[in-house]
């Protein structure tokens, strides 16, 4: 089965996706690529052999597409979604959901009444460490976990933020957690369970001018009972890659960006190091392969096909964002904070 989909949005997102698709070409057709932006629908023409839409509408009326990539801020995605869900389109969104919850409960319920398949981008699921890693939880191998913890530390200068919307709530709804953060944040989640409560701080730093956050730091309680930390910030230069540390009755693991580490207590040690992969750690977000964007892609056609979900779903991406607004809640009211499930 050859899926025909269209891309919207050709903006700073749309390269790995682009580069993806080409990969994919005996599974899926680029029907349209569009843009509302006359200069990225150029940009985006000299560096890829895509079709182009004259409009949304030429997208939404061709019943020949079945899925649609939504690649553009987080502040549009709600009503393109309900536009797209609405004309049976299944929908691949770049992450967040959207700029607050509530919206993105919205979304979420969209796809959902009109029975459509609802992927997000949140390709850190798909490095080979995080398989692996994923693999000796499930079978035992950590045993009972007693702790886990994420340290975010990335860089992204002043200019970054100096782009018109970038780092604003109206635009998109946050800044390191929601931006950023939220990566490792469903990473953490889908290894170690959801998190329960939350209390720490977050603040906007000395480093930059920004109406939200680019630091956080706080203490964690998990479902299973483990304790953990979380750091996040954009704000540590030249930047680094991002860590989970989970600790169990067994074995301890430690992920920092592609490279896994297992120490077992039987002496045995486990280790994943892959040659390529990782990045966007620094000045340059988009500094990254597109290895796992097109094992993200594979899973959504997968889940298209065998009417399942996607390994990050639009019910699954809800924890994270509410996890978000719980940490934001502590450090707004300096008091422990429940993770709304």
């Amino acid at each position: 089965m050859r899926h025909r989909i269209a891309l919207i949005g050709l903006g700073m997102a749309v390269t790995p996706h682009a580069k993806s698709l080409l990969d994919l070409a005996d599974r899926v057709q680029v029907a349209y690529a569009w843009s509302p932006s006359a200069e990225r629908r150029a940009a985006f023409a000299a560096r890829f052999p895509f079709p182009q839409a004259a409009n949304l509408e030429a997208i939404l009326s061709d019943a020949s597409v079945g899925a649609v990539a939504i690649l553009t801020p987080p502040a549009t995605h709600l009503d393109l979604v309900r536009r797209c869900a609405a004309a049976g389109k299944h929908v691949l969104l770049e992450k967040p959901l959207e700029i607050t919850t509530p919206r993105a409960e919205a979304l979420v319920s969209a796809c959902r009444e009109a029975r459509v398949t609802l992927g997000v981008v949140l390709q850190h699921r798909f490095r080979p460490s995080a398989l692996r890693l994923a693999a000796m939880l499930r079978a035992g191998e950590l045993g009972a976990l007693i702790a886990a913890s994420t340290g975010i530390r990335l860089w992204r200068p002043q200019s970054y933020y100096d782009e018109p919307g970038r780092g604003t709530l109206a635009r998109d709804g946050g800044g390191v957690l929601l931006t950023q953060g939220i990566h490792t944040l469903d990473l953490l989640q889908s290894l170690a369970g959801p998190v329960t409560e939350v209390t720490g701080y977050a603040t906007t730093s000395a480093v930059h001018r920004m109406e939200t956050e680019d630091l956080v730091c706080a203490a964690a309680r998990f479902a299973g009972g483990a304790f953990g930390t979380i750091e996040a910030t954009t704000a540590a230069f030249p930047g680094f890659p991002e860590r989970i540390d989970l600790i169990g009755d067994r074995a301890t693991a430690s992920l920092s960006g592609v490279d896994l580490v297992v120490h077992g207590h039987d002496g045995r040690v486990t280790e994943l190091r892959p040659q390529t992969g990782g990045g966007g750690t620094g000045a340059d977000p988009m500094d990254f392969p597109h290895d796992t964007h097109r094992a993200l892609l594979g899973d959504f056609l997968d889940a298209i096909e065998q009417g399942r979900d996607p390994a990050a779903s639009g019910s699954e991406v809800l924890r994270v964002h509410r996890l978000i607004d719980a940490l934001l809640q502590a450090a707004q009211t300096g008091r422990p904070q429940p993770v709304l499930a």
